[in-house]
């Protein structure tokens, strides 16, 4: 007698784990797309981190302006309470949870929301004023000061234990060891207030007010000239670390055995230097240079408030003082992207220049 094949059970069809498990495995593998990953989650991870944090902080929007009310004005207390709850569009008395899943919403719509204290203002409008200067003023002090340690680290390492070589790691070592914010206030003190080589209050600002904002040589010599201290101050707290780094980069590769063969060849100086030492010692300079680049926003808040150059980091200062929550986010996280992001494109170029970074991560 034939038997009946048994019957197969109608429905959709049982998930492939092992396939699921496959894909997870390729992906993970992937040095990118796992590299990738790891920055989105550590930006929401500092996100939230410091939603929680500045929330912590002493006062909130509405008691930092009653107080100021209460001591300045000489309001009372009801008074200054309730000209401060009708201003502000903040409710401290919502939980954080609740704020917290509101913000979280808001960024998703690619919105930063509305300042607090600053009725009816963006807080993308906000960044957008105060960032080209920070961008501008600290951009050229790390171009500056990246371009001239590395052409003096070739020359430390060239000559090195000559007198050349003792002289200017003396110098650079002071100068890395030193904080800018130091130099500051020693340029002011000294150079400005004793020594008067130049006018400290005349310096203020981004500009001169007496001008109209334009593609013009008057303007433009003028945003260089309010500008010059802080560039300075930036190229004097950084150029020691690109010297030594470069100096100690290029002492490592006249050393390697293809460098001994290009001398052995007899090519000349000039060509082994271009060819052989610099090109291959300022890889790692290039990907330094990188990861810096995200520390230019967030490196500016104590130079900007000494020369009171009003860029993204007074902006900082100022929404600190006064518990602005969505426009010290708003700045919190153009750094933490900008920081993130930096490390993402070293990561991803030292991955591109050594293929075992990929193996090796991926294991």
């Amino acid at each position: 007698m034939a038997t009946e094949s048994p019957a197969v059970p109608s429905g959709p069809a049982a998930p492939s784990f092992p396939i699921a498990r496959h894909a997870f495995r390729r992906f993970y593998t992937n040095y990118t797309a796992r590299t990738v990953l790891q920055a989105i989650v550590t930006i929401w991870a500092v996100i939230t981190f410091t939603f929680f944090l500045i929330r912590l902080m002493p006062g909130n929007p509405v008691e930092v302006y009653v107080d100021f009310l209460v001591n300045q004005q000489n309001m009372t207390y009801d008074e200054a309470y309730s000209r401060a709850a009708s201003q502000f569009r903040f409710d401290p008395n919502v939980s954080l949870v609740t704020q917290y899943v509101e913000y979280m919403g808001q960024l998703l719509r690619g919105d930063l929301g509305l300042s607090i204290t600053s009725s009816g203002t963006r807080v993308i409008d906000q960044i957008a004023r105060f960032l080209p200067w920070t961008i501008f003023s600290v951009g050229l002090g790390l171009l500056i000061s990246f371009t001239l340690g590395v052409i003096l680290g070739t020359i430390m390492a060239y000559k090195r234990n000559t007198a050349i070589d003792h002289a200017l790691s003396f110098l650079a070592s002071v100068l890395s060891a030193v904080p800018n914010y130091i130099w500051g206030l020693f340029i002011i003190l000294v150079l400005g207030v004793q020594l008067n080589l130049f006018s400290v209050g005349g310096l203020r600002g981004n500009y001169d007010p007496s001008l109209q904002p334009g593609f013009t040589l008057e303007f433009i010599g003028s945003v260089l000239k309010h500008a010059f201290l802080p560039v300075l101050i930036y190229v004097i707290g950084s150029i020691g670390g690109w010297m030594l780094n470069m100096r100690n980069s290029t002492v490592s590769t006249l050393g390697e055995d293809y460098v001994n063969v290009a001398r052995a060849r007899g090519l000349t100086s000039s060509r082994i230097l271009l060819a052989y030492v610099g090109r291959n010692a300022a890889l790692p300079m290039f990907t330094l240079l990188a990861i810096n680049i995200g520390f230019i926003i967030g490196g500016s808040v104590i130079i900007e408030e000494l020369f009171v150059y009003k860029g993204i980091g007074s902006f900082l200062f100022w929404s600190i003082t006064q518990r602005d929550y969505t426009s010290m986010q708003g700045v919190f996280l153009i750094i933490t992207i900008s920081v993130v992001v930096s490390n993402l494109l070293a990561d991803l170029l030292y991955s591109r220049l050594d293929p075992r970074v990929r193996v090796s991560g991926g294991k």
